[in-house]
């Protein structure tokens, strides 16, 4: 009798050497998604960690050097609020004290603000520090007082933050329209736990809730600030930008932990 056919490959060199070259490309474009989707998740993480989020996610204590550190350290803090100080207490200075008109006193307002972010990238690059932070400031000033010469306006230079408000909340609302909360992506892939916090439906909510609470944040900016730009009230413009940057900023991290820690964190070995 002859034997039962197989599933075995036939006994033809060329048909083995296809089934394997099949075979490896098939492995091949598995690992090649599997690395691609471990990249994106490091990039992810990393992007999260910028963010002022990252040590914020997984330590079980928070201090006060915690929160300074998640928003940049001293220097940080520094880099974001002097250059608008010095804008807004030049402008000020010069035009309620000095006798100088509104547009005399925008260019020494602006050169002394951007001198000042210039001062800071030199000073990152000089004691070879990470200058991303002190570079990103540099731009932002930069382009706020390229439009404010450009039009002229001092309140010009605290425009580009309108811009930018509105982006991120419009980012964060899309995140959610899709069911895919931005402040869920950011912890998961802070914590470790990548997308599986979907399969939470608690953690699910909590994420919505945070994600939403963060576009109330970049709202209340616009809803606080564009009616000081429409009145033309620079002086106050200036220190509402001042008190709702990096303070606010803070408060709103310290919130999210507070969150993040009830929802995220691990559970006693007994249950």
């Amino acid at each position: 009798m002859s034997p039962e056919p197989d599933d075995r490959l036939p006994d033809d060199p060329g048909a083995r050497d296809e089934a394997s070259r099949g075979g490896s490309a098939a492995d091949a474009g598995e690992a090649g998604t599997a690395d691609a989707k471990a990249e994106f998740a490091r990039q992810f993480a990393q992007a999260a960690e910028r963010s002022g989020l990252g040590g914020f996610a997984r330590d079980e204590k928070l201090t006060a050097r915690d929160v300074l550190t998640a928003v940049g350290g001293i220097r940080g803090v520094l880099e974001a609020l002097l250059p608008g100080l010095v804008f807004l207490v030049v402008y000020s200075v010069l035009t309620s004290f000095g006798g100088q008109s509104a547009q005399a006193a925008l260019v020494p307002s602006l050169v002394a603000s951007v001198g000042l972010a210039i001062v800071f990238t030199v000073a990152r690059l000089v004691v070879k520090g990470q200058p991303t932070q002190a570079i990103g400031g540099l731009v932002g000033v930069l382009l706020s007082a390229a439009l404010a010469l450009w039009s002229g306006d001092a309140r010009d230079n605290y425009a580009l933050g309108f811009f930018t408000n509105a982006g991120y909340a419009v980012a964060l609302l899309v995140s959610l329209l899709v069911r895919w909360p931005a402040l869920g992506l950011i912890v998961g892939f802070l914590v470790g736990d990548g997308t599986g916090w979907r399969e939470d439906r608690r953690k699910v909510r909590l994420a919505q809730f945070l994600t939403i609470a963060w576009i109330g944040f970049f709202v209340l900016r616009l809803v606080v600030q564009v009616p000081l730009y429409f009145a033309d009230n620079v002086q106050a413009l200036g220190l509402t930008r001042l008190l709702m940057g990096v303070p606010l900023y803070a408060l709103m991290l310290v919130f999210t932990w507070l969150v993040v820690r009830a929802a995220w964190a691990p559970k006693p070995s007994g249950e």
